[in-house]
């Protein structure tokens, strides 16, 4: 299964997905003028990893902002995770927020309270 990279912009995030090295990873701001367009291809890559996912996965959210509507979409990639936990895999989220970033705080702890899906939240 190909990795797939997107760098980070000033109005979208950078994603990592790579099954090979067990890296799954957005950071940044997600803000993009198309949201659906932007992470479609995100969602399908995460389809095609569910059909033989690593025994564990550790998704990594280092986000500094994100939209209404990318939160949406965040949502929509944990219930896909949260599919695979149902199906007996590992599934590990680390939210990261900075000490002083209340809403990327609570954010996460929403998420959490959304999916059930271990979530570590982690200041920095």
């Amino acid at each position: 299964m190909e990795k797939k990279v997107i760098e980070g912009s000033d109005d979208t995030p950078e994603v990592v997905l790579d099954k090979v090295n067990n890296i799954f990873k957005f950071s940044g701001k997600s803000l993009p003028e198309d949201v659906r367009e932007f992470y479609a291809p995100i969602m399908e890559w995460i389809d095609d990893y569910a059909s033989n996912p690593n025994d564990i996965t550790k998704v990594v959210f280092k986000m500094d902002y994100f939209n209404s509507a990318s939160s949406k979409r965040i949502v929509d990639i944990l219930t896909q995770f949260e599919e695979m936990k149902n199906k007996g895999f590992n599934i590990l989220i680390d939210w990261y927020y900075q000490d002083d970033d209340e809403d990327m705080q609570d954010a996460g702890e929403a998420f959490a309270s959304i999916v059930d899906l271990p979530f570590n939240m982690i200041s920095y």
